[in-house]
């Protein structure tokens, strides 16, 4: 039944398949005697297939593989029982090399030079280690040294080169692990080397030549062993490999290296190029934060506790393998030209222009647009035709009227010309791309945590004459204990830096509080908004409360109101909700992964697909995001102080315990425990498409998490004497996390279901959380009055001197607070490219490591029915989308919540969960 199921599978999924029945008699019977699971009751599984789509990288190779083995010998491979007589047998490899698209001439140059100056000393040096002993010396038993040499293959067109390599052999027993000696002169892509019917190595990993590492790779064969099941044969190389990965700690790290290593963000600023350029240093008692992975570049001359930022053409360092793929770099270098086009036509307005900080009109917005003409600016048409356009654009496939405009947001039908409705404000708070802030109002009115020796009262200034006449007749008791009161609190968060930040140059900010109302139809109606600044006097607090419109003035006011909190909902939910809680506070789990875990973990090989591209996009988000004077200074309220405030989050809020899903929506009140529902919870908003989504999401990985644990870890015993998980979760903490390793609320790794809960909340923050949090960014954000990032004026008040202009032109007054054109097309043109899937796009649902767990049939259905839920969840939630009664999903202007649908193609699409941090 079992073999049925999986089989089904890959004809649903077009999974490629080996059979081992169609391999000769004799090689059948090789493994059935030598390749047996050691750990399971099961012999080896004859499947191996990827969960890639339809199958095609895995099953073209199946094609050439067996082809070429027919074609090499009509001999079995290997003769069962030969070894034992000391015969000498010859075993045939399949090596696949990728090539670079951009360096193949290159190549094809470099291997003539290398079979003219040394024909005999080239080629890459292969040599199988055994899993047995040699009971005479005690080492592992080894293969001949194989030599692939392709030093005269002249081929250069195929992305994938098969070669074949005979190995020969005698007493072996069980290939356990594959060393490769690169004797050229640059690095290659090693892909895979198959031994068909025997054993498969899925290597994955750049090969330095030998004069750049002297020190041969090891790759080990696609079986999980934790460390206390690890053969004989296999346990000095399985060290020696997690040596090398972690390194000594010392040293500049170069492009080509392979080291995991830990390191504080000291290298934001550049306080070489000025003062206003310095910034503190992220990790530590000052300014808590994650660690970061270490790159040993030397300290700046003028302070010596920062390190140095290298050129621009110097990428920061990364371990080799965690590189972008070529596909990915292409479509990140097209995205990054397409912004510079589409930013010229406001550059030079701005450049002409005698006022060129503020957009007059919103038909200067609105022809950002395709669709609509682009404007006329004196000496723009002799600028551009002296440009070299037909250089610049060849990579970017679209009319060339249409490359200097922006697409549409997805959801620009919600908006009014001025700012959001009160409807949408109100649904972007459980649907839009900062679904993880609302919570429910416990207490009114709401009290700070701040001290009021310094911030003034507590107590917040919104009274019940404010907001009763909003409350569909209730009292305000009443409606707290219906539950029909919730908050969006940025009062405790902005106000310490609020000083700092109004005395930047165009930067105005609020701590605020937004209330909101539950109404009978499920949505959330703003009903206050209390604008606070920091008191020059403790017993004189400064705060203002807005209420709905009555009038045109409190119209007005009101829009404002709003806007100041979108732009500080833009700011926590860049700061903590995606930087900080994503991408900062995974970057430890990665790095000690790879320094704990072997290849051949159990758990190494759950996490690898969720881990993929994360240390470089972090790495690229220090180049140009986060460091000084970098984007999310520029286009976000707080400028400078930005990751102070990610500092700040993390010490007093970020709790590891509480990131998963179930727990968070607890957390914020937005949930309490019911062991009736479905997921043991019950949603106090009913309606709330971040949550009910994200919880068939979570629900399917703790499921497929559950039934991976408890195959490998019958009991807590198992789970305790681990010694590399162990180690990788402790690391993870201390070092990972060292500025909040001793807090008490970390959870234990003792049982199963301890471990099934760290990893669910990984692999969910990673996949589900993030995609919630980053594939939106352009659709609900790239129109600038309904979202803006940033404020550069505060709100009018009767006695302000600006309060005249305001009441003169107040749309003048309202565009002139938002950024500039030139601020908003940067702006743009960012969250368009961090919010597009790649066409190498690895999805939920989706593996191409299948042939790691091969003997492991059980694991292999698991994973089957996480593809099979992965896809019905994408149906749900399609019909969700679609029932008129959901009105936080379906109506007129309404755009349907898309961000957790699994699957996505590439570009700027609204959906679709990567595995990984990609972007």
């Amino acid at each position: 039944m079992a073999a049925e199921m999986v089989a089904g599978g890959a004809k649903i999924m077009g999974f490629s398949v080996l059979n081992l029945h169609s391999l000769n008699p004799s090689s059948k019977s090789f493994l059935q005697c030598h390749f047996r699971n050691q750990r399971s009751k099961l012999p080896l599984s004859p499947i191996w297939f990827s969960f890639g789509k339809k199958g095609r990288g895995m099953m073209h190779l199946r094609k050439r593989v067996r082809a070429s083995v027919m074609a090499l010998t009509e001999e079995p491979l290997i003769e069962c029982g030969a070894e034992e007589q000391g015969v000498a047998l010859k075993v045939v490899a399949l090596v696949t090399v990728r090539k670079k698209h951009m360096e193949r001439m290159k190549e094809m140059t470099l291997h003539w030079l290398d079979a003219f100056n040394s024909p005999t000393k080239g080629g890459v040096v292969l040599q199988l280690v055994s899993t047995q002993l040699d009971p005479k010396t005690l080492e592992p038993k080894l293969s001949n040294e194989a030599v692939l040499d392709w030093s005269k293959t002249l081929e250069t067109t195929a992305d994938r080169i098969t070669y074949k390599v005979e190995f020969m052999v005698v007493n072996f027993g069980v290939p356990g692990a594959i060393t490769v000696n690169n004797k050229y002169q640059e690095e290659f892509f090693l892909e895979s080397i198959t031994f068909e019917g025997l054993v498969h190595f899925a290597c994955n990993s750049w090969v330095q030549p030998e004069k750049v590492n002297t020190k041969k790779r090891i790759f080990f064969v696609n079986k999980a062993y934790l460390p206390c099941q690890t053969p004989e044969g296999l346990k000095e190389l399985r060290e020696k490999e997690l040596m090398e990965l972690r390194g000594d700690g010392t040293g500049l790290r170069i492009p080509s290296d392979r080291i995991y290593d830990y390191d504080t963000y000291n290298d934001l600023g550049d306080p070489d190029k000025g003062v206003e350029y310095a910034r503190p240093t992220l990790g530590g008692r000052q300014n808590p934060h994650p660690r970061r992975c270490r790159t040993g570049r030397p300290p700046t001359k003028n302070d010596v506790e920062a390190e140095s930022r290298e050129h621009a053409v110097t990428p920061i360092y990364v371990p080799r393998d965690e590189a972008l793929g070529e596909s990915k770099q292409e479509a990140f270098n097209v995205g990054k030209l397409k912004g510079v086009l589409r930013n010229m036509v406001p550059f030079l307005t701005a450049t002409i222009s005698t006022k060129d900080d503020v957009i007059k009109e919103y038909s200067g917005i609105d022809n950002l647009y395709k669709d609509r003409p682009l404007p006329k600016i004196k000496s723009q048409d002799e600028f551009l035709k002296k440009l070299s356009l037909q250089n610049i654009l060849g990579k970017i496939r679209e009319p060339i009227e249409e490359i200097f405009k922006f697409e549409p947001p997805k959801v620009i039908s919600g908006y009014t010309l001025s700012s959001l409705r009160d409807d949408e404000f109100g649904r972007q708070a459980v649907a839009g791309i900062n679904p993880l802030t609302i919570q429910r109002l416990e207490v009114f009115p709401p009290i700070s945590k701040l001290d009021p020796s310094i911030y003034g009262p507590q107590e917040s200034a919104i009274k019940e004459e404010h907001i009763i006449h909003h409350l569909d007749g209730m009292s305000v008791q009443q409606a707290l204990n219906e539950n029909k009161l919730f908050i969006l609190d940025y009062h405790d968060i902005y106000l310490p830096f609020l000083n700092r930040i109004n005395a930047l140059d165009d930067r105005k900010a609020y701590g605020t509080r937004t209330l909101f109302f539950l109404t009978t139809v499920g949505t959330l109606k703003p009903i206050a908004i209390e604008l606070s600044l920091p008191p020059t006097d403790p017993n004189c607090p400064l705060k203002q409360v807005l209420t709905p419109s009555v009038d045109a003035t409190t119209s007005w006011l009101w829009q404002l109101g709003k806007a100041h909190v979108c732009s500080n909902d833009a700011g926590v939910h860049q700061l903590i909700h995606h930087w900080l809680r994503t991408h900062a506070c995974i970057e430890p789990f990665i790095i000690a992964a790879h320094r704990q875990l072997s290849g051949m973990h159990p758990i190494f090989k759950l996490l690898k697909p969720h881990m993929r591209y994360t240390l470089k996009i972090n790495a690229l988000a220090r180049e140009s995001l986060i460091n000084a004077g970098g984007n999310i200074e520029s286009f976000f309220t707080p400028g400078k102080y930005c990751m102070e405030i990610s500092c700040a989050a993390y010490r007093d809020w970020w709790r590891f315990d509480l990131e998963g899903l179930p727990a968070d929506l607890i957390r914020r009140g937005v949930a309490v425990p019911d062991t009736t529902k479905v997921h043991g919870l019950r949603l106090l908003i009913e309606d709330y498409p971040y949550a009910n989504d994200g919880l068939l999401i979570w629900s399917s990985i703790e499921s497929l998490v559950q039934t991976y644990v408890n195959y490998y870890y019958s009991d807590a015993e198992m789970i305790e004497s681990d010694t590399e998980l162990q180690a990788w979760y402790n690391e993870s903490r201390s070092v990972g996390h060292a500025d909040l390793c001793h807090a008490s609320w970390w959870p234990t790794l003792s049982t199963p279901n301890d471990l099934t809960s760290i990893l669910t909340t990984i692999i969910w923050t990673v996949s589900g959380q993030h995609a919630a949090v980053n594939f939106g960014q352009y659709p609900y954000g790239g129109f600038i009055p309904a979202r803006p990032p940033l404020m550069r004026q505060l709100v009018p008040k009767e006695h302000d001197p600006v309060y005249v202009d305001f009441i003169e032109d107040p749309q003048a007054y309202f565009l002139s607070s938002l950024p500039s054109l030139l601020q908003a097309t940067k702006f743009m043109a960012v969250i368009e490219i961090i919010s597009a899937h790649s066409p190498d796009e690895e999805y939920l649902g989706e593996r191409k490591d299948l042939s790691t767990w091969s003997g492991d049939t059980e694991i292999i259905e698991a994973f089957y029915r996480f593809s099979v839920e992965i896809r019905r969840i994408e149906k749900e939630i399609e019909k969700r989308n679609a029932d008129t009664s959901r009105r936080n999903r379906c109506g007129a202007g309404i755009s349907p919540y898309k961000l957790l649908i699994p699957s996505s193609g590439p570009g700027v699409t609204s959906k679709g969960i990567p595995n990984s941090i990609t972007v």
